[in-house]
């Protein structure tokens, strides 16, 4: 293919013109691997060239332009000698001003800015020496070509062996050619007045500002071109999400009978009352069991809510019309502890319910897995194991998967799928759990197929839990009430972000600690855990913790998801600053599951950030997890928020769904009125808009061509 030829969005960078196979490997480094990626290689910020200030016009503490000779270069030393500082004379033939690098390649610098070059600089002025100072502005040779042509300059994100320069070349000599594989959707798809101009103008004008465009707008990714495309990216997952709830809607699937003798003999035998959002739960699940369609439905709840009851008693009416049931849990401690836990309910049913992990022995599998083609297995509890080829249901009904996040789209489908080979028309019903409050936001990006329930209400009896921040120095006297707390009977966690110590990192650790904590709670046994230990040492652990033969448990975040030991009373968090809202409160949920008042202890031993003091004070504040989950999404994002790639998030190329949240809902709303009149979108005016989904979230969504 020469450089000339059409392009499509997947044709290789390097043969657009001015790339090649050289520069493609640079670009590769910032994910730029197709003229799709670099078209989407959009600016991180503008520079203003319409008003270049002079060096005496330059403001104290805002950012601003100019241009300046490079005079001299020179190396000073601070610290008493042991820092050296680069610095660079410049004048604009009227002032003189210092330029200020930390660090430094000064070879490379006199090489690529030498001595008398005129170079456009970008960044804050303060005053240093008497004149004024600029610490690592951005810098940019001056073309004297341009230098007529006063607009608005595009500034890239650039990695080794890639320059400003060379980006807008790039990007200039394709811009035409990159534009024509922009498939411009119909009018229709913007006509919820939010957005007005094409994508095609969009693109053009983000890479290349018009003179009267405002910086500031630009700067911000609230310009026209901006919105046009975020509208774009979200409009296009938002049809993906209804149409899968469209599809769903036209699925068939199997009704359970209306006496659930089952179900009523398992209530009686709880030791406790549902709570109104356990029974308003149940009543939901069941009324999308009474329908012929098949249920996708998220459950939300806080740590010890009750979700797994609730999915349990759920169950029933399903194993009463004479299917099976999946429960898949993200690791073997959690999926050990729901067997154990719904084992004697089972028993007392005259129920079967096996657990398959990676650490079944292989005739335990062999027996399981005949089980379950032979129908005499109810419910099997498993980790990613449910998913391998070789295990097969004889009538899967219902798919239960905890700790949603944990596990990817395409996951979830193989699960539902472990049917098929018996040509069962129904489709099983899907439940997913998660202890990690979702914000609406964030639903209507990664759930927005699936109905949702909440569980706010906590069981009686669960006290909030006291959460307190200390100090290193405060060491002793968190060691001493919890020694009392340990000598009444009760029990501790101890978690820490590391397993062994790390040169690089100086933080403490679970191993040393574990020798540490020892001495400390001399008297009384103290275990470790941690996500290296074989699957039996790990469950030989919890067992005793369990049992009340370990005190003090140090653990790694091993311990994060869902492990319920009702005597620990105390969590401590080491290094607490390290980690994010939503993984704090998970760990604080490990305590508190009993009748006796707990505690949650927040360690933190270096500085922190102001967003870390922000997250503990936040924790010491509140015990509500929709509350944290919320101000988690605010303060890290998405991607973070939700832990892991293949949690579904969206990876959007400039949306930000906290920021843009006006044109989410505006292309939710729109997206709503063009499958109300078309729901497989047929119509002519629709095809185009129909295959832009399908190329691009087909495949993610678990998307059916229909």
């Amino acid at each position: 293919m020469n450089s000339f030829s059409r392009l499509t969005p997947s044709t290789p960078i390097q043969y657009l013109k001015g790339v090649g196979p050289k520069l493609a490997k640079v670009f590769e480094k910032k994910s730029v691997h197709t003229a799709w990626d670099m078209l989407f290689y959009l600016p991180i910020r503008y520079i203003d060239r319409r008003k270049l200030s002079s060096i005496r016009e330059l403001k104290m503490g805002e950012k601003e332009s100019f241009i300046a000779q490079i005079v001299d270069y020179g190396v000073s030393s601070i610290r008493k000698g042991r820092k050296k500082i680069l610095e660079v004379a410049v004048t604009d033939g009227k002032d003189h001003a210092i330029i200020t690098f930390f660090l430094f390649n000064e070879s490379y610098m006199k090489k690529k800015f030498p001595v008398g070059s005129s170079v456009l600089f970008f960044g804050e002025a303060r005053f240093y020496k008497g004149l004024k100072n600029l610490v690592h502005p951005e810098m940019e040779l001056w073309d004297e070509d341009v230098q007529t042509t006063s607009r608005i300059m595009p500034l890239y994100p650039l990695t080794e062996g890639l320059y400003q320069k060379t980006v807008r070349n790039i990007l200039s000599k394709n811009l035409e050619r990159l534009l024509e594989i922009v498939e411009e959707d119909p009018r229709s798809v913007r006509d919820s007045g939010k957005v007005q101009i094409s994508l095609i103008d969009a693109f053009r004008n983000i890479h290349k500002p018009q003179v009267e465009d405002d910086i500031d707008s630009l700067n911000l990714q609230k310009s026209p071109y901006h919105q046009r495309i975020i509208y774009d990216e979200f409009f296009y997952l938002q049809l993906g999400l209804l149409s899968k709830r469209i599809q769903k809607e036209r699925k068939k699937t199997f009704v359970i009978g209306s006496e659930n003798p089952l179900y009523e003999k398992a209530l009686s035998l709880l030791p406790f009352e549902l709570t109104g959002d356990q029974a308003s739960a149940i009543s939901e699940i069941k009324k999308d069991f009474l329908s012929e369609h098949p249920m996708n439905r998220m459950m939300q709840g806080d740590v010890g809510s009750g979700k797994t009851i609730v999915s349990f008693l759920s169950a029933l009416f399903i194993i009463e019309s004479g299917y099976q049931v999946a429960m898949m849990a993200p690791t073997e401690i959690l999926a050990e502890q729901h067997y154990k836990n719904l084992k004697e309910f089972c028993d007392k049913l005259d129920l079967r319910i096996e657990i398959l992990t990676g650490a079944t022995k292989a005739k335990d599998r062999r027996e399981i897995l005949e089980g379950l083609l032979n129908g005499s297995i109810h419910i099997l509890i498993g980790t990613h194991a449910l998913i391998t080829p070789d295990v097969l249901f004889q009538k899967l009904g219902y798919v239960i998967i905890d700790e949603q996040h944990r596990f990817g789209v395409l996951q979830r489908s193989r699960l539902k799928n472990k049917s098929k080979h018996n040509q069962i028309e129904a489709e099983p019903h899907l439940l997913i759990m998660t202890a990690t409050p979702i914000p609406r936001t964030l639903s209507m990006c990664v759930y927005g197929d699936l109905d949702m329930t909440v569980i706010r209400e906590m069981p009686k009896g669960r006290k909030p839990i006291f959460t307190k921040l200390f100090r290193d120095k405060e060491r002793d006297q968190m060691y001493g009430f919890i020694q009392d707390e340990v000598a009444k009977g009760r029990q501790a966690y101890f978690v820490y972000p590391l397993i062994e110590e790390s040169e690089k990192i100086d933080l403490k650790n679970a191993t040393l600690m574990h020798k540490e904590l020892k001495k400390v709670f001399k008297g009384f046994s103290v275990g470790l855990l941690h996500g290296k230990m074989k699957s039996q040492e790990k469950e030989e652990i919890m067992s005793q913790f369990k049992e009340g033969k370990i005190q003090v448990l140090v653990s790694t975040t091993v311990v994060e998801v869902g492990v319920d030991v009702q005597n620990s009373t105390v969590m401590v968090i080491e290094h607490a600053e390290r980690f994010g809202l939503s993984q704090l409160h998970q760990l604080r949920g490990r305590v508190g599951r009993g009748a006796e008042k707990s505690y949650c202890f927040l360690v933190a031993e270096y500085a922190q950030s102001e967003e870390s003091r922000y997250r503990l004070k936040t924790m010491e504040k509140t015990n509500d997890g929709f509350i944290i989950a919320e101000e988690d999404l605010k303060i890290r994002g998405p991607g973070e928020f939700l832990g892991t790639r293949q949690s579904g998030m969206p990876d959007f190329r400039l949306a930000h769904i906290i920021r843009d949240d006006h044109l989410l809902n505006a292309s939710k709303q729109r997206a709503q009125e063009i499958l109300s009149k078309d729901p497989v979108l047929i119509s002519d005016e629709n095809v185009l808009i129909r295959k832009i989904m399908f190329d691009r979230w087909g495949n993610r969504l678990d998307l059916s061509v229909v």
